[in-house]
């Protein structure tokens, strides 16, 4: 099978491969690591969103264009959810939830497409992966300067928060109640998604 060369299949591609590098610098679990996975995070969610545009605006779109599209989103997005559960920066239970989810919908829509029915991405699932991703990122920064949800007896904050440092360590922490609307944006998009599925379990 010959993989079409172009710069939408490459960014995917290049998505896949920068997942192992950023499971790294997430468990070496020390300041400047979490911040330069916060960073390489960031700058895997934009390929995210522009292999997809590349690949409608030229028509680059392909069959292996896509599976390596969502592969790598689900690849990546778990990765770092389950190296963040690893060092203590992340609730299991959180991890579970936004998995779990990845995996309904991806049979279901799998199930509706040899039905013959297509579930397509709808807003919900979008706004998910949007605060999924802020919230990661903010979760990392707040670890990175020593201020998990969790205390990480192996990182010491980079500063006392006291004074005007005390707002900034209570915006650090603003990152564990995004994740929380993550995990309720990932329950609610994953029943819409069961809703729209169930006229076929009904035959």
């Amino acid at each position: 099978m010959q993989v079409p060369l172009n710069p939408a299949n490459l960014l995917s591609f290049a998505r896949l491969v920068a997942t192992i590098p950023l499971v790294v610098l997430i468990l070496l679990g020390t300041h400047l690591s979490l911040f330069a996975a916060a960073l390489l995070f960031v700058v895997m969610a934009i390929t995210d969103t522009v292999d997809g545009r590349l690949a409608r605006r030229y028509g680059w779109v392909s069959n292996i264009g896509i599976f390596l599209d969502l592969t790598a989103d689900k690849v990546y997005t778990a990765a770092t959810l389950i190296s963040m559960v690893a060092i203590g920066i992340l609730s299991p239970w959180i991890a579970i939830v936004i998995i779990v989810r990845e995996f309904v919908v991806t049979g279901l829509r799998s199930f509706a497409a040899a039905e013959g029915m297509v579930i397509p991405a709808d807003k919900w699932g979008k706004h998910k992966m949007l605060l999924t991703i802020i919230a990661v990122v903010w979760m990392l920064v707040a670890a990175s300067a020593g201020f998990p949800p969790s205390p990480n007896a192996a990182l010491l904050p980079l500063f006392e928060p006291t004074g005007v440092y005390q707002v900034l360590a209570i915006l650090l922490s603003l990152g564990y109640w995004l994740m929380i609307g993550a995990v309720l944006l990932t329950i609610y998009s994953g029943y819409e998604y069961m809703r729209k599925a169930a006229p076929l379990f009904r035959t």
